[in-house]
């Protein structure tokens, strides 16, 4: 692996710092249902091994290991991972969650059937490096799974909101390409020998409004945590405006319930 240098080092404790704040479980829970969806759609094998890469509370890595599957969870944010620890016990589930990056993988290649991630590793601050390190752990043959937001989607704009009011981080490419075609072909050109890209949609549900959704983001959702954060009273008030207007936009119940679709990119390839 290559030296970091010190503006990545110190982007990548940035990152760190934002996934570890707040309580992201809480937000993880209100698509689970999805999430259980996308893995079911895997048809996993028992005894396959299986890689969850940015696992966060297990949302994949707890479906993945029901269906008999030999799953490990990575992710860079520990208290994630103990949450998914705790739930997987809770299940009488045996899965390894480990702490490290996903740009620098400790496992060895062609260690997995199947890598898989689901709104985490497009988060990474060297996509190049992260699709090296999703292929290189795949065997040849295997399947690398990924469901990334599109720039045009519900949690795309969302992003947008915030980075008009907080602009991202120096040297941080935007999450969202992940969940543009053409880009993840590049990313995955020569590396692959099929690649299916196919556009879905996943349901979040919350139990309370559509302003209650936003204060839940403000205070569980790393990214939008820092983001108030970092804003004065006047620039937190808009912030959240515009965050409600969104969600009350989109929402598809009207009581006193919120539940909106947003669209992701599901990439399906074969480690070439």
């Amino acid at each position: 692996m290559t030296t970091l240098t010190p503006e990545m080092e110190t982007l990548k404790a940035k990152l760190k710092a934002t996934w570890t704040s707040g309580d992201f479980g809480q937000i993880a829970k209100s698509y689970a249902p999805g999430a259980a969806e996308f893995v079911t759609r895997l048809n996993l094998q028992p005894g396959e091994r299986v890689l969850d890469v940015a696992c966060g509370t297990g949302n994949l890595t707890i479906p993945a290991a029901k269906s008999g599957a030999s799953v490990i969870g990575q992710d860079i944010a520990l208290n994630l991972l103990e949450q998914g620890w705790i739930r997987a016990k809770a299940e009488g589930l045996n899965i390894r969650f480990d702490e490290n990056d996903a740009e620098a993988l400790p496992y060895d290649d062609a260690s997995f059937d199947t890598v898989m991630t689901m709104f985490g590793a497009m988060f990474t601050p060297r996509p190049e490096v992260t699709a090296a390190e999703l292929t290189r752990t795949c065997r040849p043959g295997g399947r690398i799974a990924m469901a990334n937001w599109t720039p045009g989607g519900f949690i795309g704009q969302m992003f947008k909101i915030v980075g008009k009011h907080i602009p991202p981080a120096p040297g941080m490419p935007s999450p969202l390409l992940w969940g543009d075609e053409t880009t993840v072909r590049e990313r995955l050109n020569g590396s692959v020998s099929d690649l299916k890209l196919t556009r879905r949609s996943i349901t979040f549900n919350f139990p309370f409004s559509a302003a209650e959704v936003v204060e839940a983001f403000r205070r569980y959702y790393g990214p939008t945590y820092k983001a108030f954060g970092a804003l004065d009273e006047n620039g937190q008030t808009a912030l959240r405006q515009e965050l409600e207007d969104l969600w009350s936009t989109h929402n598809q119940s009207k009581n006193g319930v919120t539940r909106v679709e947003s669209e992701y990119l599901e990439v399906l390839a074969i480690r070439a």
